[in-house]
């Protein structure tokens, strides 16, 4: 036989082989899936899930409704799979995963939303869903013998440890934000790795260093139970800056806004069910906290938790998207309105540009999934919308929480509050000599009352100040008709007057602070 003959055997069963190998993988991967695939279907039962949805989260309580039992039992009735993915608050790759679409929805503070949005010049989704409010499981804790108000914070080597990207940092600048500390440094974060390792350096470090420590849940409580720690500040005294919240990824919500309805009309739905008993609601936070192997939780800790956060109910919500009257009549601010609240925070702890979201606020939230609820009338608290197995049969509808009104004060109590610290503010320009305010002044005190508004559990010392220079009496006069002269704006404004006292210090000074108005807040003694 002929080489030429024998080379061209040797060729054809080498492509035989290959033809033969290509022939058995194909079978293994392909025909033999597709035929195993087929008998699968063949004897199983059909899927009760017909949609899929995949939601970045964390362990906070507050999302403990997310992953409640009556949450997914409320889900499967739509035919809904809800798969929550923990990533450890990593906000950035959160918004990443929007998107990439890898997410459909996701959960944020709307502090971190903006930032992270605002960073990547880029916001692949839009919020639909107010879920809850930190109410005291957010505070700065300090030593009270070397920082007894915001005020000490005012020095060069004053100090606030947190961990950053997290609402305990966005709380501290709300701090800086509005109150007037042109001493602290800029270098004023100390940063730290979660709450517990703030916590740590709270009970480590020495009791008469100016440091402020922000801490949440448990660990605000354990603070406190040292006898000489005191709280400076906490969430319970802002409104609409700790805020939680529902995005969606837009694409998603475009093409599939009847099943977005769906889960927010069972997250409302759960979050009313377990509402309607503070003992149901203590055990989700505890079953919860085991369930995202969070550290573990007693009865007395999950108590405090329930009492330190508010979760949000469906009128609420009406209210927040501007779908129910007046907002802030019922004590709830407008979504656009908390949006330019936390921007403003932003801006001015240096993290955002002036014009960053200026005047498109109504962009990043979306109100027509909550208006087409409202439309059909719905409201869990029906009897049709009630969930089997938890909470009453027939109740009451839930209701927007008004924020308590502030009492009016006598003169002995005015004397008696507690100071929390100066309010940061351009200087008020009188006309010389006169208590007439000029017209930029109007502005700054018109954005005073609004700033006010979000520190609603405070009282407000107006204190006019006038120079040494000249007649003391006449002086003093000038300086509290400048007083009752801001006072008397701020209340046109919206501010009410029974939270508010206009007063005179005695003249000091040459330069111009000493002509102006300072605003300084106050609460009642513990």
């Amino acid at each position: 036989m002929s080489d030429q003959k024998t080379r061209g055997i040797l060729v054809a069963a080498v492509m035989w082989i290959l033809i033969i190998g290509i022939l058995s993988i194909a079978a293994k991967f392909l025909i033999l899936p597709y035929f195993e695939k087929g008998l699968l279907q063949d004897t199983s039962s059909e899927s009760p899930f017909k949609h899929t949805i995949t939601l970045a989260a964390d362990s906070f309580s507050g999302y403990s409704i997310l992953r409640s039992e009556v949450m997914k039992k409320e889900l499967k009735s739509q035919g809904i799979r809800l798969v929550i993915k923990d990533d450890n608050a990593d906000y950035e790759a959160r918004m990443e995963a929007l998107s990439k679409k890898d997410l459909q929805m996701a959960v944020f503070t709307i502090d971190s939303f903006i930032l992270t949005g605002a960073m990547r010049n880029n916001f692949p989704a839009t919020m639909v869903l107010v879920i809850d409010e930190s109410k005291g499981a957010d505070a700065i804790v300090a030593y009270k013998n070397a920082v007894s108000s915001i005020e000490d914070l005012n020095h060069a080597d004053a100090g606030i440890v947190l961990p950053p990207h997290s609402p305990s940092e966005f709380l501290a600048r709300t701090v800086i934000a509005h109150f007037n500390l042109p001493l602290l440094p800029e270098s004023w974060m100390i940063p730290a790795e979660g709450s517990k390792a703030v916590f740590k350096a709270f009970e480590k470090n020495d009791k008469d260093s100016k440091r402020a420590y922000v801490l949440w849940e448990p660990y605000v409580s354990k603070a406190l139970k040292n006898k000489d720690a005191h709280v400076l500040l906490d969430s319970s005294k802002l409104l609409g800056y700790i805020v939680d919240v529902l995005v969606v990824e837009r694409n998603f919500l475009k093409d599939n806004p009847d099943l977005v309805k769906d889960v927010v009309a069972s997250y409302l739905k759960s979050a009313f069910a377990y509402s309607q008993s503070d003992e149901d609601m203590e055990k989700l936070v505890m079953d919860d906290a085991g369930l995202t192997g969070a550290e573990s939780m007693d009865k007395d800790t999950a108590k405090s938790m329930v009492e330190r956060i508010e979760w949000k109910n469906t009128l609420e919500n009406y209210s927040y998207f501007g779908l129910d009257g007046d907002a802030s009549s019922k004590g709830a601010l407008h979504m656009d309105d908390m949006v330019s609240n936390i921007r403003d925070v932003l801006f001015k702890t240096g993290i955002l540009g002036d014009t960053t979201l200026m005047g498109t606020e109504h962009t990043l939230y979306y109100d027509a999934i909550l208006r087409e609820l409202k439309s059909s009338n719905f409201h869990p608290g029906k009897k049709m919308a009630v969930i089997e197995g938890l909470g009453p049969g027939s109740v009451d509808l839930d209701a927007v929480r008004n924020t308590p009104l502030l009492s009016a004060l006598s003169d002995s109590q005015w004397a008696g509050l507690v100071p929390v610290g100066s309010l940061k503010i351009a200087p008020i320009v009188f006309a010389r000599g006169t208590a007439r305010i000029n017209i930029q002044s109007a502005r700054d005190l018109d954005e005073l009352a609004k700033k006010l508004a979000s520190f609603p559990r405070y009282y407000l010392r107006v204190v006019g100040h006038t120079r040494a220079e000249g007649d003391p009496k006449a002086n003093m006069i000038l300086a509290g008709e400048r007083a009752r002269a801001a006072l008397n704006h701020l209340v046109s404004a919206g501010v009410a007057p029974e939270r508010i006292k206009a007063e005179a210090s005695t003249p000091s000074g040459s330069d111009g602070d000493n002509q102006s108005v300072s605003f300084i807040l106050g609460e009642a003694p513990y």
